[in-house]
């Protein structure tokens, strides 16, 4: 008799859905929740404010259900800065402690994992206007004040947490931190100074957790951009290495190893910028390493040699080569394994993928669900690649879909969806937001149910 083949994806595999909780859980102004910068965006025509969102809020039990008949074994949100301290400052508020306890309960209770971002670029709105976000080194105390608030409050209900959301996308947006460059400061030395503020404040937060919850796992995370050389001329294999180097391996550097790498301390001596370091602040990043790395995967770009591009990141350019969204972003779950492999070859640590998935327009059918096909193509190939890895030798922990339930786009577009659920609403008009199950609901469930061998 054959013996069955034991699939590579463990037991303990954590699979699930990714969101944030400005993007999903609207009632702004409720359990005295204060203001973000998120709430302070401009609202482009066409686009949906934050206010009301997916109404997790008050719909989590029912959602929290659904991700339970999915077979979630983990649910990655984040928590809302200004929910535990309104204005960043004074005293934690009780309210929105509350509300984290009974979701988190409410997980554990169905068997799914919170794994918790403490930052999703939602900075208290009051901490920008006052210190200019995290240009500031009193907003790394707050943070840690308000990390080590939340490690004590959820200690054995959260055993995953994450610091930063995409840290890498600092160096070119350091708005995302509350972080405005002044007219007179040189726009790259400051992202440079945001950037170092950050990785203190990171860890300060791994610090925190060692010492309060030693038995948590806690991670550092970038967006991963698959880059390839736009010719194989050598001017643009080597534009390729310095880019990746600076938008990728510069954080996992700092995450795995403790300390800035080489090609980022000379780079700056060479243009004269001086990082804000403090005494204590190395013997700091040095100490305080990550658990695991994790990494947002949607696309892949290529890397051209540019002889005037003042961008940080410089020569990136969409690859020709490979099909988009509608949004412009290319498909290229081939770019994941190459992801994969590179990040554990470098770091030899277990790494976890915290959100993969694609954006389409969608809207009900007269059945009541959604034919979302081209989703399940995208999931289907992205962790097929996955597994690939992981039979070549990459350690990954789990895997989580962009979503879940439709919500508000990065940049307020409820018209495009990522999820298995549809959410009942559009950018101008809440609806009755109830949630139905796309076709895609039922092709997750299997996988999950099957632990990945059932694509």
């Amino acid at each position: 008799m054959s013996q069955q083949r034991k699939s590579i994806i463990p037991d303990d595999f954590l699979w699930g859905g990714a969101v944030t909780s400005f993007q999903t859980e609207g009632a702004w102004n409720e359990g005295g929740k204060g203001l973000s910068i998120v709430d302070a965006r401009p609202i482009p025509k066409g686009h949906s404010d934050w206010k009301v969102a997916v109404d997790f809020y008050h719909r989590y039990k029912e959602d929290i259900a659904l991700f339970k008949e999915l077979g979630f074994t983990a649910y990655r949100t984040s928590i809302a800065w200004t929910r535990i301290f309104p204005d960043g400052e004074g005293e934690p508020n009780e309210a929105g402690l509350a509300f984290y306890d009974a979701v988190f309960d409410e997980l554990r209770a169905n068997g799914i994992e919170p794994v918790i971002t403490l930052y999703h670029f939602d900075l208290p709105l009051a901490l920008a206007k006052k210190y200019n976000g995290f240009a500031s080194r009193k907003v790394v105390d707050l943070f840690e004040r308000y990390a080590r608030t939340v490690f004590e409050r959820y200690r054995g209900k959260v055993n995953y947490w994450l610091t930063f959301n995409e840290q890498n996308l600092v160096l070119e947006q350091p708005h995302l931190w509350g972080a405005i460059c002044p007219e007179d400061e040189d726009p790259e030395a400051f992202a440079y100074r945001v950037c170092h503020n950050v990785f203190i404040a990171h860890a300060k937060a791994v610090k925190a957790l060692r010492e309060i919850a030693p038995e948590a796992k806690i991670g550092g995370m970038v967006t991963y951009l698959t880059m390839y050389p736009a010719t194989c001329r050598p001017e643009d294999a080597l534009a390729n290495v310095q880019a990746k180097e600076l938008f990728i391996d510069f954080f996992f550097d700092v995450f795995a190893r403790g300390a800035y790498p080489r090609y980022v301390t000379n780079q700056l001596e060479k243009k004269g910028i001086c990082l804000p370091l403090e005494a204590g602040d190395e013997e700091l990043l040095r100490s305080q390493t990550v658990d695991f790395l994790s990494f947002s995967y949607y696309q892949s770009q290529i890397v051209r040699h540019q002889e005037q591009d003042e961008r940080i990141i410089k020569g990136l350019e969409p690859n020709p080569y490979l099909p988009k969204t509608k949004w412009g972003w290319a498909i290229d779950p081939i770019g994941l394994r190459i992801a994969l492999k590179d990040v554990y070859a470098r770091y030899e640590m277990p790494i976890f993928i915290t959100e993969n998935g694609i954006g389409l327009e969608e809207e009900l059918n007269e059945n009541g669900t959604v034919d979302d096909d081209e989703r399940i193509d995208y999931l289907r190939r992205h962790i097929e690649q996955m597994k690939m890895a992981m039979e070549e030798g990459v350690e990954v922990i789990g895997y989580l879909m962009w979503g879940a339930t439709d919500l508000l786009s990065s940049q307020g577009e409820m018209r495009k969806r990522y999820g298995v659920i549809f959410v009942n609403r559009d950018d101008e008009n809440l609806r009755d937001l109830k949630r139905y199950k796309k076709k895609s609901f039922y092709w997750f469930q299997r996988v999950i149910r099957t632990n990945g061998e059932e694509l």
